[in-house]
């Protein structure tokens, strides 16, 4: 296993969650500069996480001599910036979600690293919560059939820092901000050789004063026939709600990933301390995450990237991965504009994806619709004659 040594890129809360992660999961990886265009704000977090130098010069963070690896924790509008820089020094590159702020920056993006031959990681922490993985694992074993649908649901009460908020320097709001895990949990599901075809997009600003969306919900149509279905908002009260729902032909998954979790506290408030991320009291019922970097999957997310460079293979999430995330999110825009369906424009890389079918079963000539166990231990099925078109009960022994 080798060591590496990081230039940070960033001193908000995700520089705060990434660094935490980074100096305790491998053992191996430590940041060796941290870049703020605060010089004090460098200088706190330098303290903070025991990190040897700080600097408000991106170039010199970027191709600091004794590093190797740099991750990217920064505002949106600087991504493509700082993604082109570690590309031209040579150094692997790993991004915070999203990639860019629209399809065509995440492909110029995607260029620089393909073209530099350097290591490009789609930094998409919550397809890496371990609740996720084993999902994941469990419907590409085929436990759940044919995936027909997916949910996803991020909501809370709004981003901590006032660079969110501004459509200029994000690229829109909720959506962006949230919509990007969602969609790519959903391809997850759906398997990223799923073409996703058009999306239906409907968006509204209804609490906060600002330009760009505080709340939305989408339909993806995928080649396979599958939908997926995601809700963001800013508006959410209450904390921070991650959801994910999975519907198959053999089987359906349903996961919570931040509130109603297992660990819930009372308390009439003034001590509690920090209880979780977009928690938005520290009194009353409560619902604290008991190890937070693990359950966002940050954890996991590094482990993946760092095997992964040493090994000289692609990690679970890529730089194209964050691309296709773009292309959706640029459809979603464009349909909530003219309130219809939009195709997804992406120079797709995945193939092809038959469309789910039915082999229906049969029984004495006629199509089981539906198959279903009486108290009794007989079974009732559903028939349709395949010549009339007419529908009909049979109530049989046994399953």
């Amino acid at each position: 296993m080798r060591h590496h040594a990081i230039s940070m890129l960033g001193t908000g809360l995700i520089g705060d969650f990434y660094t935490q992660t980074l100096h305790g999961q491998r053992g191996a990886d430590r940041v060796r500069v941290v870049y703020s265009r605060s010089e004090s704000r460098g200088a706190a977090f330098q303290e903070r996480w025991d990190i040897p130098e700080s600097t408000t010069d991106l170039e010199a963070a970027i191709r600091h001599p004794d590093t190797d690896v740099v991750v990217v924790a920064l505002p949106n509008h600087l991504h493509e910036q700082a993604v082109t820089m570690a590309a031209a020094a040579g150094k692997a590159v790993l991004c915070t979600k999203p990639l860019g702020r629209t399809a065509e920056e995440a492909q110029r993006m995607l260029a620089a690293v393909e073209g530099a031959g350097v290591f490009g990681g789609y930094l998409e922490d919550l397809c890496y919560t371990p609740k996720t993985l084993k999902a994941i694992a469990s419907v590409e074993a085929g436990a759940l059939g044919d995936v027909t649908w997916v949910r996803s649901r991020e909501t809370h009460p709004g981003p901590h820092s006032a660079w969110f908020w501004d459509g200029r320097l994000t690229g829109g709001g909720a959506i962006i901000d949230l919509g990007c895990h969602c969609i790519e949990i959903i391809r997850n599901f759906v398997g990223k050789g799923n073409r996703p075809v058009e999306v239906l997009c409907h968006t509204d600003t209804l609490v906060h004063p600002i330009a760009d969306e505080d709340n939305a919900i989408a339909l993806i149509r995928f080649e396979s026939g599958a939908i997926g279905q995601f809700e963001v908002s800013w508006t959410f009260r209450g904390g921070m709600d991650l959801r994910d729902e999975v519907a198959g032909t053999q089987g359906t998954i349903w996961l919570n990933h931040f509130l109603r979790t297992g660990f819930e506290m009372f308390t009439t408030g003034g001590s509690g301390g920090y209880v979780a991320e977009k928690a938005e009291t520290a009194a009353g019922w409560l619902f604290p995450v008991g190890d937070e970097v693990s359950e966002l999957g940050y954890v996991d997310m590094f482990t993946d990237m760092f095997r992964s460079i040493d090994a000289g293979t692609s990690p679970r999430e890529t730089f194209y991965d964050g691309y296709v995330v773009n292309a959706i999110m640029d459809a979603a825009f464009r349909s909530a504009k003219a309130h219809a369906w939009e195709p997804v424009t992406l120079d797709w890389r995945g193939g092809t994806t038959p469309r789910i079918a039915i082999t229906p079963e049969m029984y004495e000539g006629f199509v089981v619709i539906k198959r279903e166990l009486l108290p009794d231990g007989r079974s009732k099925l559903i028939l349709k004659d395949p010549v009339t078109g007419d529908f009909s009960d049979r109530v049989v022994a046994g399953a």
